[in-house]
Parts: structure tokens; sequence; C-alpha cells
């Protein structure tokens, strides 16, 4: 009877230990495996209504509602609601913001790193904006330091503290930079990080397991007539455990700015963009896989656009507006999802 008894807890134990294998094998395929559409491809969205045209501006999903704000012009703030496919109207900002990548805090949406004024000498914004969902109202957030302004900067805020990443000091014209830098919103301080290892403007970053990556970009150089040739292939790394800096061995497969970056089950998404030729504007989604280091696609939006962001929510991708060719025209006021298998 002993000896049975024995033999039984060590069967239950390698059961255990075998189902226990399993279980981490699979979580780590799970987490490995690639991203899948549901359907063919990206489906144009019959909506109420339509947005403000613009590009150059941000798209983010909040409280279950999408907000297109900024772009060139001051213009009011487009909502769309994704329960019924209809886009309404919010505030105007207090000035023109343009050339920015938005964040959520705090049941806000968060402005920083942003331009303003017209074509090629844009002026950086001196402060970080605030726009209230709930209250349909812009405020004024802490200034940005006068020595580290820029626009055209990557930003992605992870628990109290918003990443300001790379960017341009004037407008299309030059000034460049490697900075990062973040901002406490508990302490209300900036700390200067430790610089990227090259510096990129026109794009936007996005975080993964505690690391950041920044994807496509360019350096704008109007002095030289080369606003849109420059485009960085190279992705970049910041790790916020270690606060240092690394280079993917594998270069963005198509190098472009403006584009669209987002994260998604453990994975990088790079959208749309532009380059030097006229057009149409970049339609390519690429998506890097940590876990196996290797890039991959995903069907190629309907219409390529820059300047815009990308939302994921209910199982979809969404995009909007931007501009669907070089510089900024024409503006779109088409609205596209792929939903995502699961």
């Amino acid at each position: 009877m002993y000896l049975n008894k024995c033999l039984l807890g060590c069967l239950i134990a390698a059961l255990v230990f075998v189902t226990a294998c399993s279980n981490k094998n699979s979580a780590d395929t799970d987490n490995a495996a690639n991203i899948q559409a549901a359907q063919t491809g990206w489906q144009m969205v019959q909506t109420k209504n339509a947005p403000h045209p613009r590009h150059e501006a941000t798209f983010i999903e909040f409280d279950g509602k999408f907000y297109a704000l900024g772009g060139r012009r001051i213009q009011a703030v487009s909502i769309f609601d994704p329960a019924t496919n209809s886009w309404s109207q919010g505030a105007k900002p207090p000035l023109e913001i343009h050339h920015f990548q938005a964040a959520i805090y705090n049941n806000k949406i968060v402005i920083a790193g942003a331009m303003t004024g017209r074509y090629p000498k844009e002026q950086a914004v001196e402060n970080i904006i605030f726009y209230d969902p709930k209250l349909d109202e812009w405020q004024q957030g802490p200034e940005i330091p006068a020595d580290r302004r820029r626009g055209g900067a990557g930003v992605v805020i992870k628990n109290d503290t918003l990443y300001l990443l790379s960017g341009i000091q004037n407008g299309h014209y030059d000034g460049w930079v490697k900075w990062a830098d973040s901002y406490n919103f508990k302490t209300k301080k900036w700390t200067i990080l430790p610089d990227a290892p090259r510096a990129r403007d026109h794009f936007q970053a996005a975080e993964v397991n505690n690391k950041i990556y920044l994807a496509g970009g360019r350096k704008t150089s109007q002095i030289t007539k080369q606003v849109f040739s420059l485009t960085v292939a190279e992705v970049d790394v910041y790790d916020l455990t270690t606060n240092t800096w690394s280079t993917l061995a594998q270069n963005l497969p198509t190098p472009r700015a403006g584009n669209s970056t987002i994260s998604l089950n453990g994975h990088i998404l790079v959208l749309g963009g532009e380059t030097n030729r006229p057009k149409p504007a970049h339609n390519e989604v690429e998506v890097y896989n940590p876990t196996s280091q290797t890039w991959y696609n995903l069907p190629n939006l309907k219409e390529g656009r820059h300047g815009t962001g990308v939302v994921y929510y209910n199982n979809a991708l969404w995009t909007c507006c931007g501009s669907g060719a070089r510089g900024g025209s024409p503006e779109l006021l088409t609205t596209e999802k792929l939903v995502i298998k699961h």
C-alpha cells in the first residue's frame, strides 16, 4: 500500500510538472505568436458626419471614444463614437498645435513636444497641453524647459512619468536632436536622460515590456532641401529599467516618417507614413515581434496616410484623417479599421 501511495504521488508530481511546463511553453508561444487579421484587409467605415480634415495631428482612444486632435490650423476636436460610427465636434484648442504624439494620463489627453506656426520655421510649443474629454476643455500644463523644447517628438507615458524623445527644434528647417527627457507628474520635475543613439523627428514611439521603441522618422532639413528624404531606418530602444539605449539588429523594413505607431499584444506596429516620393502616402503596416526579433506585415491600409494616429479598440485597429500624399494635401476624411483575430 505504501509503495502504491509513493508511486501515485510520483505520478501526480510528474503530471503537475509536465502540465506546468506545457502551460509555460504555451504562454511563451502565445507571447511570440504573430498578430493576425481576422479579415482579408482594412475596411472603410461608413460614418455619420465626418471629422475635420487634418494632418500632422493625432488620433487616440479614451473611454470608448476616439479623438482626432490638432493639426494645421486651429480647428475643433473631432470625436468618433464606434458604437454608432458617428462623428461629433468638441472644443477648439487655444492655439495651433501640430506635429505631436498624444498620450493619456489621469483621464486627460496629454500633448507634449508639439509645434505651432507655419511652415517651414514652426516654433516648439512652450508647455505641455491637456485636453479633458469629460469636460471638453483645453488646459495649459507645466512649462517645458526652454533649452529642451522641440516638436515632432515621440511621447510615451508610463505610470506617472512622461517620456519626451528626440524631435526637431526649428520646425522643418534644422535642429534635430537625440534628446530624451522625462517629466514626473507627481513630483513635477523634469529629468534629462541619456541621449538616444541618433536624432530623428516626425515619428511616434511605443512601449513594450518596459522598453520604448523609436521607429520611423527622419532628419528634416529645409536648409539642404532634404525635407522628406533623410529617413531613419534604425529602431532605437530605451530600457526603462536600466536607463540605457540599444538599437535593434533589424531595421524598419520600409523607412518612413510621419508614421503612426502603437504597441499591441507585446508587438510594435508601424502604419503609414511619407517619404520623398510625391504620392501616394505609404500604406504599409509592419509589425515587430520582440520575442522572435523579426518583422512581418499585416494587410496594407486602404488609403496610404501620414500625420495621424492609430487606435486599438474592441478587437480592431482604427485610423482616420491624415494626408494622402507627401506634404499636406489631400487631407483625408476617411475612417478605416482592421479586425484582429483572437
